[in-house]
């Protein structure tokens, strides 16, 4: 059975994200709330942690990953990023969006697009997420937690323990989380492309 840790919104009880992290780095999968909408999250170079993820979200290879980060210099140390791009980054982070840039070799090859060499990377605006980032001092892959056949990711933390009881390690609750997924940029292949309108406004990139 999945553990369930209650985790205060604001002021991440230490021990329990101390806890949270060591599952992590022992291959636990889990699902976390964020500034958007719950995902599922574990160790970035765990080859067994990405099959639990697509089998649970239905997907395949190509599907784009997403590396959370804790700030803009973790972003550039496992993306190439112009100067153009860093201040599109820096006008938009910490917040709801998801940037689509080319991987460095930081990153194995098993998480990026096979074709593209593209990732997907994120400074999310959560008080837990980035405790939680803080104290393993590495980025999260994660996976909007949305399951087939569902028209929106999951909201409530007792529900995706009653649904994926078996499938993950642990759920964390931190209140409640929105269902609207963040807004997706493409920025690998020249000028800003939308990808997937979000929560993050629009306005910033004149779309």
């Amino acid at each position: 059975m999945a553990l369930l840790f209650s985790i205060h919104p604001d002021n991440p009880q230490p021990r329990l994200i101390e806890q949270a992290a060591e599952m992590i780095r022992d291959g636990g999968l889990v699902a976390l709330p964020t500034d958007s909408a719950y995902a599922l999250c574990g160790q970035t170079g765990d080859a067994k942690l990405l099959d639990r993820i697509r089998r649970i979200r239905g997907v395949d290879e190509r599907h784009h990953f997403t590396l959370l980060c804790r700030d803009l210099s973790e972003i550039a140390n496992y993306a190439r990023v112009d100067n153009a791009q860093y201040r599109l980054l820096k006008a938009a982070t910490p917040g709801s969006y998801t940037f689509i840039l080319e991987g460095t070799k930081e990153l194995p090859r098993r998480v990026l697009h096979p074709k593209r060499k593209t990732i997907g990377l994120r400074v999310p605006d959560h008080p837990v997420v980035l405790a939680l980032l803080a104290e393993l001092d590495e980025p999260l892959l994660s996976s909007t937690l949305i399951l087939p056949g569902d028209e929106f990711p999951l909201t409530d933390a007792e529900e995706i323990r009653e649904r994926l009881d078996h499938q993950i390690d642990l759920v964390i609750d931190a209140g409640r989380c929105g269902a609207e997924m963040t807004t997706v940029i493409n920025l690998a292949d020249g000028p800003p492309e939308l990808v997937r309108a979000g929560k993050g406004p629009l306005a910033p990139f004149g779309f």
